[in-house]
């Protein structure tokens, strides 16, 4: 599957270098932008591009692709990636910070699916966009969840920042901690992610709810 984020608001080229102003004015926007955040990644390791293509498993042409922004890398490349320079997958979309790009424009179905070993089957997390604060060091997540079969529990969850949910379709009590909410669509629910929280009982499906994840860069 391949990432199609896009930019909704034009960067002048002249921010890009030459290989990535070509790909701007092809359109390539999210391509060129991560290959450059590849590159920088990989340098500030000390990593050349043969180490890296290896460490991600990659053939070597494919590697220099990616970092010219030429290609749209599949998510499962992505992540092999980010776990070979050791950082999160979303912090490949960073360059659009860089470019001081304040918009992120994403089609409908066109979010990125997250794989998650603790997910099961019927249930996905759609990746919706990414944005950074650069003076707050803050970064936003919007994800669109869908839980489809009611056969495996969900797990319960835990991590840093705080959580804005709103559910769209479907009903399901929500647990935050040892408080129980009842959720029917147009309920919303804001909460600190750092207490372990989670649907606890699917009630109608399919379920989908908003998620927004909101946390400082460094995890706090």
């Amino acid at each position: 599957m391949c990432v199609h984020l896009r930019e909704r608001r034009r960067v002048p080229p002249a921010l890009w270098s030459d290989v990535q102003a070509r790909q701007y004015s092809a359109g390539n926007y999210l391509e060129a932008s991560i290959g450059r955040e590849v590159r920088a990644c990989r340098t500030k390791l000390g990593m050349t591009l043969v180490e890296l293509a290896r460490a991600a498993g990659l053939s070597l042409g494919m590697m220099s692709k990616i970092e010219n922004g030429i290609i749209s890398a599949s998510l499962s490349t992505l992540q092999a990636l980010s776990q070979a320079l050791g950082i999160p997958l979303t912090s490949l979309l960073r360059p659009f910070e860089d470019l001081q790009q304040k918009a992120l424009f994403v089609r409908s179905g066109m979010g990125v699916h997250m794989e998650h070993g603790d997910i099961r089957v019927g249930h996905h997390h759609d990746l919706l966009g990414y944005i950074e604060d650069g003076s707050n060091d803050v970064v936003m997540e919007p994800y669109l969840v869908t839980l489809a079969r009611a056969t495996d529990k969900v797990p319960l969850l835990r991590h840093a920042g705080m959580e804005f949910l709103y559910l769209l379709d479907g009903e399901m009590t929500f647990r935050h901690g040892s408080d129980l909410y009842h959720l029917v669509p147009g309920d919303s629910l804001s909460f600190d992610a750092e207490n372990v929280h989670g649907p606890d009982r699917l009630t109608k499906l399919p379920i989908r709810f908003l998620s927004i994840v909101s946390c400082r860069r460094n995890g706090r």
